[in-house]
Protein backbone atom coordinates (compact mmCIF):
# COMPACT_ATOMS: atom_id res chain seq x y z
CA UNK A 1 0.00 0.00 0.00
CA UNK A 2 1.18 3.18 -0.97
CA UNK A 3 2.09 6.20 1.58
CA UNK A 4 -1.06 8.34 -0.74
CA UNK A 5 -3.49 5.62 -0.48
CA UNK A 6 -3.04 4.94 3.44
CA UNK A 7 -3.70 8.80 3.87
CA UNK A 8 -6.78 8.17 1.63
CA UNK A 9 -7.97 5.59 4.15
CA UNK A 10 -7.19 7.52 7.13
CA UNK A 11 -9.16 10.97 6.01
CA UNK A 12 -12.17 9.46 7.63
CA UNK A 13 -10.89 9.38 10.57
CA UNK A 14 -9.41 13.11 10.58
CA UNK A 15 -13.50 13.86 9.58
CA UNK A 16 -14.82 12.24 12.21
CA UNK A 17 -12.44 13.71 14.95
CA UNK A 18 -13.00 17.26 13.15
CA UNK A 19 -16.63 16.20 13.67
CA UNK A 20 -16.54 15.32 17.30
CA UNK A 21 -14.32 18.19 18.31
CA UNK A 22 -16.91 20.61 16.32
CA UNK A 23 -19.48 19.23 17.95
CA UNK A 24 -18.01 19.56 21.92
CA UNK A 25 -16.79 22.99 21.35
CA UNK A 26 -20.45 23.51 20.37
CA UNK A 27 -22.19 22.41 23.38
CA UNK A 28 -19.79 23.76 25.69
CA UNK A 29 -20.24 27.19 24.09
CA UNK A 30 -16.35 27.18 22.48
CA UNK A 31 -16.48 26.76 18.96
CA UNK A 32 -13.06 26.98 17.68
CA UNK A 33 -14.09 26.48 14.11
CA UNK A 34 -14.98 28.65 11.07
CA UNK A 35 -16.02 26.91 7.59
CA UNK A 36 -14.24 29.28 5.44
CA UNK A 37 -10.71 28.97 7.74
CA UNK A 38 -11.31 25.17 7.49
CA UNK A 39 -12.11 25.01 4.02
CA UNK A 40 -8.84 26.67 3.30
CA UNK A 41 -6.43 24.63 5.80
CA UNK A 42 -7.69 21.30 4.29
CA UNK A 43 -7.48 22.37 0.76
CA UNK A 44 -4.04 23.23 1.46
CA UNK A 45 -3.69 19.79 3.06
CA UNK A 46 -5.11 18.17 0.05
CA UNK A 47 -2.82 20.21 -2.39
CA UNK A 48 -0.02 19.02 -0.27
CA UNK A 49 -0.68 15.53 -0.58
CA UNK A 50 -1.32 15.93 -4.23
CA UNK A 51 1.82 17.11 -4.83
CA UNK A 52 3.44 15.36 -2.48
CA UNK A 53 3.21 12.43 -5.58
CA UNK A 54 5.87 14.27 -7.17
CA UNK A 55 7.90 15.90 -4.62
CA UNK A 56 8.42 12.40 -2.65
CA UNK A 57 11.22 12.07 -4.61
CA UNK A 58 13.29 14.28 -2.89
CA UNK A 59 12.64 12.66 0.60
CA UNK A 60 12.65 8.98 -0.23
CA UNK A 61 14.01 9.39 -3.25
CA UNK A 62 17.24 11.19 -2.30
CA UNK A 63 17.24 9.13 0.62
CA UNK A 64 17.05 6.08 -0.87
CA UNK A 65 20.29 6.75 -3.06
CA UNK A 66 22.75 8.29 -0.39
CA UNK A 67 21.23 4.86 1.91
CA UNK A 68 22.01 2.94 -1.21
CA UNK A 69 25.45 4.17 -1.49
CA UNK A 70 26.90 4.94 1.90
CA UNK A 71 24.99 3.29 4.87
CA UNK A 72 27.02 2.44 7.81
CA UNK A 73 24.97 0.17 9.43
CA UNK A 74 22.27 -1.07 6.81
CA UNK A 75 20.97 -4.31 8.74
CA UNK A 76 17.49 -4.56 8.32
CA UNK A 77 17.03 -7.11 10.33
CA UNK A 78 17.86 -5.27 13.33
CA UNK A 79 15.65 -1.71 11.65
CA UNK A 80 12.81 -4.24 11.82
CA UNK A 81 12.86 -5.65 15.85
CA UNK A 82 10.59 -3.83 18.12
CA UNK A 83 13.57 -1.78 19.51
CA UNK A 84 14.73 -0.97 16.12
CA UNK A 85 11.75 0.48 14.80
CA UNK A 86 11.92 2.84 18.50
CA UNK A 87 15.51 3.82 17.81
CA UNK A 88 14.21 4.63 14.06
CA UNK A 89 11.34 6.70 14.98
CA UNK A 90 13.02 8.56 17.85
CA UNK A 91 16.15 9.13 15.71
CA UNK A 92 13.22 10.64 13.29
CA UNK A 93 11.63 12.60 15.78
CA UNK A 94 15.57 14.28 16.39
CA UNK A 95 15.97 15.09 12.82
CA UNK A 96 12.60 16.26 12.34
CA UNK A 97 12.98 18.86 15.60
CA UNK A 98 16.20 20.59 13.31
CA UNK A 99 14.15 20.73 10.61
CA UNK A 100 10.92 22.46 12.33
CA UNK A 101 13.28 24.22 13.99
CA UNK A 102 15.29 25.62 10.80
CA UNK A 103 11.79 26.33 9.66
CA UNK A 104 11.28 29.38 12.41
CA UNK A 105 14.82 30.17 12.01
CA UNK A 106 15.86 30.64 8.23
CA UNK A 107 13.86 32.61 5.88
CA UNK A 108 13.62 29.92 2.97
CA UNK A 109 12.89 26.93 5.47
CA UNK A 110 10.41 29.33 6.71
CA UNK A 111 9.05 30.40 3.25
CA UNK A 112 7.75 26.11 3.42
CA UNK A 113 6.44 25.80 6.83
CA UNK A 114 4.43 29.31 7.57
CA UNK A 115 1.92 27.56 5.41
CA UNK A 116 1.08 25.58 8.51
CA UNK A 117 1.19 28.70 11.38
CA UNK A 118 -1.11 31.01 8.60
CA UNK A 119 -4.28 30.10 10.35
CA UNK A 120 -5.91 32.27 12.83
CA UNK A 121 -7.65 29.13 14.32
CA UNK A 122 -6.31 26.37 15.99
CA UNK A 123 -8.05 23.11 15.69
CA UNK A 124 -7.81 19.59 14.40
CA UNK A 125 -8.08 21.22 11.11
CA UNK A 126 -4.97 22.73 11.65
CA UNK A 127 -3.29 19.78 11.79
CA UNK A 128 -4.09 19.11 8.19
CA UNK A 129 -2.93 22.41 6.50
CA UNK A 130 0.80 21.83 5.10
CA UNK A 131 2.99 23.07 2.93
CA UNK A 132 3.34 21.67 -0.53
CA UNK A 133 7.07 22.73 -0.81
CA UNK A 134 8.58 21.51 2.10
CA UNK A 135 10.00 18.63 0.53
CA UNK A 136 12.71 20.31 -1.47
CA UNK A 137 14.81 21.05 1.44
CA UNK A 138 13.68 19.15 3.98
CA UNK A 139 15.48 16.07 3.04
CA UNK A 140 18.42 17.57 3.45
CA UNK A 141 17.40 16.78 7.35
CA UNK A 142 16.91 13.57 7.14
CA UNK A 143 20.31 12.35 5.71
CA UNK A 144 21.70 10.84 8.91
CA UNK A 145 19.12 8.42 9.26
CA UNK A 146 20.25 7.40 5.70
CA UNK A 147 24.20 6.95 6.43
CA UNK A 148 23.39 5.22 9.68
CA UNK A 149 21.55 2.84 7.52
CA UNK A 150 17.66 3.18 8.44
CA UNK A 151 16.05 1.15 5.52
CA UNK A 152 13.64 3.02 3.18
CA UNK A 153 10.81 1.49 4.17
CA UNK A 154 11.35 2.01 7.97
CA UNK A 155 11.99 5.87 6.91
CA UNK A 156 8.89 5.82 5.47
CA UNK A 157 6.81 4.00 7.92
CA UNK A 158 8.34 6.25 11.02
CA UNK A 159 7.26 9.31 9.06
CA UNK A 160 4.01 8.51 8.71
CA UNK A 161 3.58 7.74 12.68
CA UNK A 162 5.27 10.81 13.62
CA UNK A 163 3.17 13.08 10.75
CA UNK A 164 -0.23 11.22 12.28
CA UNK A 165 0.92 11.69 16.16
CA UNK A 166 0.78 15.39 15.71
CA UNK A 167 -2.51 15.59 14.50
CA UNK A 168 -4.27 15.26 17.70
CA UNK A 169 -2.44 18.25 19.22
CA UNK A 170 -4.44 20.84 17.45
CA UNK A 171 -6.57 21.33 19.74
CA UNK A 172 -7.71 24.00 22.50
CA UNK A 173 -10.10 21.70 24.23
CA UNK A 174 -7.57 19.67 25.89
CA UNK A 175 -6.35 21.10 28.87
CA UNK A 176 -3.02 20.32 30.44
CA UNK A 177 -1.97 16.76 31.21
CA UNK A 178 0.78 17.23 33.73
CA UNK A 179 3.70 14.84 33.54
CA UNK A 180 2.28 13.88 29.96
CA UNK A 181 3.99 17.72 28.64
CA UNK A 182 6.82 17.25 30.22
CA UNK A 183 7.99 14.62 27.95
CA UNK A 184 5.77 14.50 24.92
CA UNK A 185 4.80 17.50 22.35
CA UNK A 186 0.72 17.35 23.59
CA UNK A 187 -2.00 20.22 22.67
CA UNK A 188 -0.97 22.78 25.21
CA UNK A 189 2.66 22.79 24.52
CA UNK A 190 1.94 22.89 20.59
CA UNK A 191 -0.60 25.83 21.35
CA UNK A 192 2.35 27.63 22.14
CA UNK A 193 4.13 27.00 19.20
CA UNK A 194 1.55 27.88 16.81
CA UNK A 195 0.99 31.75 19.18
CA UNK A 196 2.48 34.56 18.04
CA UNK A 197 2.73 36.14 21.79
CA UNK A 198 6.16 37.55 22.36
CA UNK A 199 6.80 34.80 24.80
CA UNK A 200 5.79 32.05 22.66
CA UNK A 201 7.24 33.16 18.84
CA UNK A 202 9.52 29.85 17.98
CA UNK A 203 9.49 27.81 21.24
CA UNK A 204 8.05 24.28 21.21
CA UNK A 205 9.63 22.47 18.24
CA UNK A 206 8.73 19.07 19.02
CA UNK A 207 6.97 16.60 17.26
CA UNK A 208 6.48 13.79 19.73
CA UNK A 209 8.93 13.99 21.87
CA UNK A 210 9.32 17.55 23.72
CA UNK A 211 12.25 16.30 25.54
CA UNK A 212 14.60 18.14 22.57
CA UNK A 213 13.22 21.58 23.43
CA UNK A 214 13.85 21.22 26.56
CA UNK A 215 17.62 20.02 26.19
CA UNK A 216 18.09 22.46 23.23
CA UNK A 217 16.60 25.63 25.23
CA UNK A 218 13.63 26.49 23.10
CA UNK A 219 10.62 24.84 25.54
CA UNK A 220 8.01 27.35 27.18
CA UNK A 221 5.29 26.39 29.09
CA UNK A 222 1.62 27.32 28.50
CA UNK A 223 1.12 30.69 30.37
CA UNK A 224 -0.95 33.21 29.06
CA UNK A 225 -3.86 32.64 26.40
CA UNK A 226 -2.65 32.01 22.89
CA UNK A 227 -3.44 34.35 19.82
CA UNK A 228 -2.69 32.19 16.52
CA UNK A 229 -1.70 33.05 13.06
CA UNK A 230 1.70 35.02 11.77
CA UNK A 231 2.71 38.54 12.30
CA UNK A 232 2.47 38.89 9.07
CA UNK A 233 -1.14 37.67 7.95
CA UNK A 234 -1.87 35.87 4.73
CA UNK A 235 -5.26 37.76 4.76
CA UNK A 236 -6.25 35.32 1.87
CA UNK A 237 -7.98 32.24 1.22
CA UNK A 238 -6.09 31.17 -2.09
CA UNK A 239 -4.21 27.80 -1.44
CA UNK A 240 -1.57 28.51 -3.92
CA UNK A 241 -0.49 32.26 -2.64
CA UNK A 242 -0.01 30.74 0.62
CA UNK A 243 2.36 28.70 -0.47
CA UNK A 244 3.91 31.24 -2.14
CA UNK A 245 3.33 34.38 -0.16
CA UNK A 246 6.29 34.17 1.92
CA UNK A 247 8.56 33.28 -1.48
CA UNK A 248 7.70 36.18 -3.10
CA UNK A 249 8.52 38.76 -0.47
CA UNK A 250 11.76 37.37 -0.13
CA UNK A 251 12.47 37.82 -4.25
CA UNK A 252 11.13 40.89 -4.33
CA UNK A 253 13.94 41.95 -1.14
CA UNK A 254 16.10 40.24 -2.86
CA UNK A 255 16.09 41.80 -6.14
CA UNK A 256 15.99 45.31 -4.58
CA UNK A 257 19.30 44.68 -1.96
CA UNK A 258 21.70 47.16 -3.64
CA UNK A 259 24.39 44.68 -2.36
CA UNK A 260 25.16 41.46 -3.63
CA UNK A 261 25.75 39.60 -0.09
CA UNK A 262 22.11 40.83 0.80
CA UNK A 263 20.33 39.56 -2.06
CA UNK A 264 21.63 36.12 -0.90
CA UNK A 265 21.46 36.58 2.63
CA UNK A 266 17.70 37.35 2.87
CA UNK A 267 16.79 34.07 1.91
CA UNK A 268 18.89 32.61 5.31
CA UNK A 269 18.57 34.72 7.83
CA UNK A 270 16.16 34.26 10.13
CA UNK A 271 12.92 35.39 9.10
CA UNK A 272 11.73 39.02 9.20
CA UNK A 273 15.41 40.23 8.50
CA UNK A 274 15.55 43.02 5.86
CA UNK A 275 18.83 44.58 4.02
CA UNK A 276 19.02 48.34 5.62
CA UNK A 277 18.70 49.75 2.40
CA UNK A 278 15.02 47.70 1.87
CA UNK A 279 13.64 48.40 4.57
CA UNK A 280 14.13 51.80 4.37
CA UNK A 281 13.12 51.99 1.13
CA UNK A 282 9.73 49.63 1.28
CA UNK A 283 9.12 49.81 4.89
CA UNK A 284 6.67 47.40 7.19
CA UNK A 285 4.77 48.63 9.94
CA UNK A 286 5.62 46.61 13.33
CA UNK A 287 3.64 43.75 14.91
CA UNK A 288 1.35 45.14 17.12
CA UNK A 289 -0.49 41.78 19.02
CA UNK A 290 -3.40 44.28 20.13
CA UNK A 291 -4.42 45.37 16.35
CA UNK A 292 -4.18 42.02 14.86
CA UNK A 293 -7.79 41.23 13.23
CA UNK A 294 -8.85 37.98 12.52
CA UNK A 295 -9.57 37.78 8.27
CA UNK A 296 -13.12 37.07 7.89
CA UNK A 297 -14.91 38.28 4.47
CA UNK A 298 -18.40 38.63 4.39
CA UNK A 299 -20.00 36.04 2.29
CA UNK A 300 -23.71 35.19 2.05
CA UNK A 301 -24.68 31.90 3.29
CA UNK A 302 -25.73 30.69 -0.25
CA UNK A 303 -22.04 31.49 -1.67
CA UNK A 304 -20.59 29.85 1.74
CA UNK A 305 -22.88 26.44 1.16
CA UNK A 306 -21.87 26.75 -2.95
CA UNK A 307 -17.88 27.11 -1.49
CA UNK A 308 -18.59 23.67 0.97
CA UNK A 309 -20.36 22.00 -1.57
CA UNK A 310 -17.64 22.44 -3.78
CA UNK A 311 -15.11 21.70 -1.53
CA UNK A 312 -16.70 18.26 -1.15
CA UNK A 313 -16.58 17.19 -4.44
CA UNK A 314 -12.86 18.18 -4.88
CA UNK A 315 -12.53 16.21 -1.70
CA UNK A 316 -13.50 13.16 -4.00
CA UNK A 317 -11.31 13.51 -6.72
CA UNK A 318 -8.13 14.04 -4.67
CA UNK A 319 -8.78 10.92 -2.94
CA UNK A 320 -9.46 8.86 -5.92
CA UNK A 321 -6.27 10.94 -7.48
CA UNK A 322 -4.45 9.85 -4.64
CA UNK A 323 -5.54 6.30 -4.63
CA UNK A 324 -4.16 5.84 -8.58
CA UNK A 325 -1.20 8.53 -8.28
CA UNK A 326 1.33 5.74 -8.30
CA UNK A 327 -0.01 3.90 -10.78
CA UNK A 328 -0.12 6.85 -13.21
CA UNK A 329 2.65 8.05 -15.82
CA UNK A 330 3.98 11.04 -15.00
CA UNK A 331 2.45 13.26 -17.64
CA UNK A 332 -1.13 12.12 -16.52
CA UNK A 333 -0.53 12.74 -13.00
CA UNK A 334 0.55 16.03 -13.77
CA UNK A 335 -2.62 16.86 -15.52
CA UNK A 336 -4.64 15.74 -12.61
CA UNK A 337 -2.73 17.88 -10.41
CA UNK A 338 -3.08 21.06 -12.23
CA UNK A 339 -6.61 20.34 -12.39
CA UNK A 340 -7.28 19.80 -8.95
CA UNK A 341 -5.34 22.42 -7.94
CA UNK A 342 -7.37 25.17 -10.11
CA UNK A 343 -10.61 23.60 -8.98
CA UNK A 344 -9.00 24.49 -5.19
CA UNK A 345 -7.69 27.86 -6.15
CA UNK A 346 -11.37 28.15 -7.52
CA UNK A 347 -12.99 27.72 -4.54
CA UNK A 348 -10.60 29.87 -2.51
CA UNK A 349 -11.66 32.54 -4.38
CA UNK A 350 -15.22 32.10 -4.05
CA UNK A 351 -14.90 31.85 -0.28
CA UNK A 352 -13.34 35.03 -0.50
CA UNK A 353 -15.46 37.06 -2.51
CA UNK A 354 -13.11 37.18 -5.85
CA UNK A 355 -15.49 34.56 -7.93
CA UNK A 356 -19.08 34.61 -8.47
CA UNK A 357 -20.16 31.01 -7.89
CA UNK A 358 -20.87 30.98 -12.01
CA UNK A 359 -16.97 31.45 -12.57
CA UNK A 360 -16.18 29.02 -9.92
CA UNK A 361 -18.23 26.70 -12.09
CA UNK A 362 -16.68 28.33 -15.33
CA UNK A 363 -13.22 27.22 -14.46
CA UNK A 364 -14.18 24.18 -13.01
CA UNK A 365 -15.74 23.31 -16.36
CA UNK A 366 -12.45 24.60 -18.05
CA UNK A 367 -9.87 22.69 -16.09
CA UNK A 368 -12.14 19.32 -16.97
CA UNK A 369 -12.48 20.18 -20.72
CA UNK A 370 -8.76 20.72 -20.51
CA UNK A 371 -7.76 17.28 -18.84
CA UNK A 372 -10.42 15.45 -20.90
CA UNK A 373 -8.45 16.26 -23.91
CA UNK A 374 -5.04 16.17 -22.86
CA UNK A 375 -5.90 12.63 -21.43
CA UNK A 376 -8.12 11.31 -24.58
CA UNK A 377 -10.98 10.74 -22.45
CA UNK A 378 -13.12 11.61 -25.80
CA UNK A 379 -16.70 11.38 -24.67
CA UNK A 380 -16.49 13.20 -21.25
CA UNK A 381 -14.38 15.89 -23.12
CA UNK A 382 -17.38 16.16 -25.41
CA UNK A 383 -19.32 17.25 -22.23
CA UNK A 384 -16.98 19.52 -20.70
CA UNK A 385 -15.92 21.54 -23.45
CA UNK A 386 -19.09 22.80 -24.55
CA UNK A 387 -20.68 23.12 -21.33
CA UNK A 388 -17.69 25.62 -20.51
CA UNK A 389 -18.43 28.53 -22.88
CA UNK A 390 -22.24 27.43 -22.09
CA UNK A 391 -21.25 28.51 -18.52
CA UNK A 392 -19.93 31.91 -19.50
CA UNK A 393 -22.88 33.09 -21.46
CA UNK A 394 -24.95 32.26 -18.38
CA UNK A 395 -22.65 33.93 -16.74
CA UNK A 396 -22.65 37.15 -18.89
CA UNK A 397 -26.41 36.90 -19.30
CA UNK A 398 -27.12 36.88 -15.56
CA UNK A 399 -24.15 39.72 -14.52
CA UNK A 400 -26.38 41.75 -17.19
CA UNK A 401 -29.90 41.71 -16.09
CA UNK A 402 -29.81 43.17 -12.80
CA UNK A 403 -27.80 46.41 -14.44
CA UNK A 404 -30.00 46.19 -17.16
CA UNK A 405 -27.18 46.86 -20.09
CA UNK A 406 -27.99 48.83 -22.98
CA UNK A 407 -27.33 46.05 -25.33
CA UNK A 408 -24.12 46.51 -27.03
CA UNK A 409 -21.71 45.69 -24.97
CA UNK A 410 -23.35 42.71 -23.60
CA UNK A 411 -24.68 41.62 -27.16
CA UNK A 412 -20.86 42.09 -28.80
CA UNK A 413 -19.68 39.81 -26.12
CA UNK A 414 -22.86 37.15 -25.87
CA UNK A 415 -21.83 37.00 -29.45
CA UNK A 416 -18.19 36.54 -29.61
CA UNK A 417 -18.45 33.48 -26.74
CA UNK A 418 -21.96 32.25 -28.75
CA UNK A 419 -19.35 31.85 -31.63
CA UNK A 420 -16.50 30.52 -29.99
CA UNK A 421 -19.09 27.95 -28.63
CA UNK A 422 -19.49 27.16 -32.05
CA UNK A 423 -15.88 26.60 -33.09
CA UNK A 424 -15.31 24.70 -30.22
CA UNK A 425 -17.94 22.27 -31.12
CA UNK A 426 -16.40 21.94 -34.63
CA UNK A 427 -13.13 21.27 -33.98
CA UNK A 428 -13.97 18.37 -31.80
CA UNK A 429 -14.95 16.74 -34.72
CA UNK A 430 -12.66 15.53 -37.83
CA UNK A 431 -13.40 17.39 -40.97
CA UNK A 432 -14.47 20.54 -39.26
CA UNK A 433 -11.31 22.46 -39.40
CA UNK A 434 -12.83 25.18 -41.86
CA UNK A 435 -16.40 25.92 -40.04
CA UNK A 436 -14.37 25.72 -37.01
CA UNK A 437 -11.93 28.77 -38.08
CA UNK A 438 -14.92 30.64 -39.19
CA UNK A 439 -16.82 30.41 -36.07
CA UNK A 440 -13.29 32.10 -34.57
CA UNK A 441 -12.88 34.31 -36.54
CA UNK A 442 -16.57 35.91 -36.51
CA UNK A 443 -15.58 35.24 -32.33
CA UNK A 444 -12.45 37.66 -32.96
CA UNK A 445 -14.57 40.06 -34.94
CA UNK A 446 -17.09 40.36 -32.13
CA UNK A 447 -14.42 40.88 -29.67
CA UNK A 448 -12.91 43.97 -32.16
CA UNK A 449 -16.16 45.65 -31.78
CA UNK A 450 -16.24 45.05 -28.25
CA UNK A 451 -13.39 46.58 -27.25
CA UNK A 452 -14.26 49.20 -29.83
CA UNK A 453 -17.07 50.64 -28.00
CA UNK A 454 -16.52 54.07 -27.09
CA UNK A 455 -13.14 54.40 -27.95
CA UNK A 456 -10.69 55.07 -30.91
CA UNK A 457 -9.61 52.43 -33.42
CA UNK A 458 -6.00 50.96 -32.39
CA UNK A 459 -5.04 53.74 -29.53
CA UNK A 460 -1.01 51.82 -29.55
CA UNK A 461 0.24 51.85 -32.71
CA UNK A 462 3.34 50.14 -31.34
CA UNK A 463 0.73 47.38 -30.21
CA UNK A 464 -0.83 46.98 -33.67
CA UNK A 465 2.53 46.97 -35.21
CA UNK A 466 3.80 44.38 -32.87
CA UNK A 467 0.69 42.30 -33.34
CA UNK A 468 0.85 42.19 -36.64
CA UNK A 469 4.63 41.63 -37.09
CA UNK A 470 4.31 38.51 -34.60
CA UNK A 471 1.28 37.23 -37.28
CA UNK A 472 3.19 37.77 -40.02
CA UNK A 473 5.82 35.82 -38.57
CA UNK A 474 3.67 32.93 -37.64
CA UNK A 475 2.05 33.14 -40.91
CA UNK A 476 5.50 32.70 -42.96
CA UNK A 477 6.44 29.84 -40.24
CA UNK A 478 3.11 27.86 -41.31
CA UNK A 479 2.82 28.46 -45.32
CA UNK A 480 4.79 25.71 -46.26
CA UNK A 481 2.07 23.46 -44.72
CA UNK A 482 -0.80 24.85 -45.54
CA UNK A 483 -3.05 24.16 -49.21
CA UNK A 484 -4.19 26.70 -51.12
CA UNK A 485 -7.45 27.24 -49.60
CA UNK A 486 -5.86 27.09 -45.82
CA UNK A 487 -3.12 29.69 -46.74
CA UNK A 488 -6.28 32.11 -47.45
CA UNK A 489 -8.32 31.08 -44.46
CA UNK A 490 -5.69 31.11 -42.37
CA UNK A 491 -4.13 34.91 -43.62
CA UNK A 492 -7.44 36.46 -42.93
CA UNK A 493 -7.87 34.54 -39.17
CA UNK A 494 -3.62 35.81 -38.69
CA UNK A 495 -5.09 39.67 -39.17
CA UNK A 496 -8.57 39.37 -37.81
CA UNK A 497 -6.80 38.11 -34.53
CA UNK A 498 -3.71 40.35 -34.35
CA UNK A 499 -6.27 43.20 -34.55
CA UNK A 500 -8.15 41.99 -32.06
CA UNK A 501 -4.91 41.83 -29.25
CA UNK A 502 -4.04 44.95 -31.10
CA UNK A 503 -7.55 46.48 -30.23
CA UNK A 504 -7.50 45.10 -26.54
CA UNK A 505 -4.06 46.57 -25.83
CA UNK A 506 -4.42 49.84 -26.93
CA UNK A 507 -7.61 49.81 -25.05
CA UNK A 508 -5.72 48.96 -21.64
CA UNK A 509 -3.14 51.83 -22.28
CA UNK A 510 -6.04 54.26 -22.66
CA UNK A 511 -8.45 52.72 -19.34
CA UNK A 512 -4.87 51.97 -17.48
CA UNK A 513 -6.91 49.77 -15.32
CA UNK A 514 -6.33 45.86 -13.71
CA UNK A 515 -9.65 45.12 -15.84
CA UNK A 516 -8.58 46.35 -19.08
CA UNK A 517 -5.06 44.85 -18.67
CA UNK A 518 -7.03 41.91 -17.56
CA UNK A 519 -8.56 41.70 -21.52
CA UNK A 520 -5.54 42.84 -22.80
CA UNK A 521 -3.78 39.59 -21.30
CA UNK A 522 -6.43 37.42 -22.49
CA UNK A 523 -6.34 38.55 -26.09
CA UNK A 524 -2.61 37.98 -25.64
CA UNK A 525 -3.28 34.21 -24.56
CA UNK A 526 -5.88 33.85 -27.42
CA UNK A 527 -2.72 34.57 -30.11
CA UNK A 528 -0.83 31.86 -28.56
CA UNK A 529 -3.48 29.63 -28.17
CA UNK A 530 -3.91 29.95 -31.76
CA UNK A 531 -0.31 29.94 -32.54
CA UNK A 532 0.42 26.55 -30.71
CA UNK A 533 -2.79 24.59 -32.47
CA UNK A 534 -1.52 25.98 -35.39
CA UNK A 535 2.03 25.10 -35.24
CA UNK A 536 1.16 21.35 -33.97
CA UNK A 537 -1.36 21.05 -37.10
CA UNK A 538 0.68 22.21 -39.59
CA UNK A 539 4.05 22.87 -38.63
CA UNK A 540 4.57 20.18 -35.71
CA UNK A 541 3.62 17.90 -33.76
CA UNK A 542 3.76 19.01 -29.92
CA UNK A 543 4.01 16.71 -26.69
CA UNK A 544 0.88 17.02 -25.07
CA UNK A 545 -0.47 19.64 -27.34
CA UNK A 546 -4.50 19.77 -26.32
CA UNK A 547 -2.80 20.60 -22.98
CA UNK A 548 -1.37 23.68 -24.28
CA UNK A 549 -3.56 24.99 -26.61
CA UNK A 550 -6.71 24.04 -24.39
CA UNK A 551 -5.07 25.67 -21.25
CA UNK A 552 -3.94 28.72 -22.86
CA UNK A 553 -7.79 29.05 -24.92
CA UNK A 554 -9.62 28.93 -21.74
CA UNK A 555 -7.26 31.52 -19.90
CA UNK A 556 -7.91 33.92 -22.63
CA UNK A 557 -11.71 33.29 -22.33
CA UNK A 558 -12.23 33.58 -18.47
CA UNK A 559 -9.89 36.41 -18.67
CA UNK A 560 -12.05 38.38 -21.13
CA UNK A 561 -15.44 37.33 -19.77
CA UNK A 562 -14.13 38.05 -15.71
CA UNK A 563 -12.54 41.59 -16.90
CA UNK A 564 -14.71 42.69 -19.55
CA UNK A 565 -16.57 44.46 -17.61
CA UNK A 566 -16.40 44.15 -13.90
CA UNK A 567 -19.40 43.07 -11.54
CA UNK A 568 -20.54 45.48 -8.65
CA UNK A 569 -20.46 44.16 -5.55
CA UNK A 570 -24.14 42.99 -5.64
CA UNK A 571 -23.57 40.94 -8.34
CA UNK A 572 -20.78 38.73 -6.76
CA UNK A 573 -23.33 35.91 -6.16
CA UNK A 574 -24.81 35.51 -9.52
Amino acid sequence: MTPSQIIVLATPVFFLLIAVEFAWGYAKGRNTYRLNDAINSISLGMLSQISAVFTRLFRIGIYTVIYSSVALFPDEAFWTTWYGWLIALVFYDFCYYWLHRAGHESAVFWAAHVVHHQSQDYNLSTALRQTSSGALLGWIFYVPMAIAGVPPLVFGVVVLIDLLYQFWVHTEHVPKLGWFDRWFCSPSNHRVHHAVNDNYVDRNYGGILIIWDRLFGSFHEEDEKCVYGTRSPLNSWDPLWSNAEVYWALAKDSWHAENWGDKFRVWFKPPGWRPADVAARFPKPPFEINRLERYHPPLSRTAMWFGAIQFVVLLQGVALYLWHAESLPASQSAIWLGMLATGLWAVGAALQGRLSMTEVLLIEAAALATATGALGLVDLHRVFKPLALLIALVFIASRAYPIRATGRFDLFLLAGLACSLAGDVFLMFPGFFIPGLLSFLVAHLFYIALFKLDLPWFPSRRALMATLGIGALMYAFLFNGLSPVLRVAVAAYVVVIALMAAQAIGRATVLRDKASLGVALGAGFFMLSDSLLATNKFAQPLPMAQLWVLGTYYIAQILIVHNARPATSGQRAS
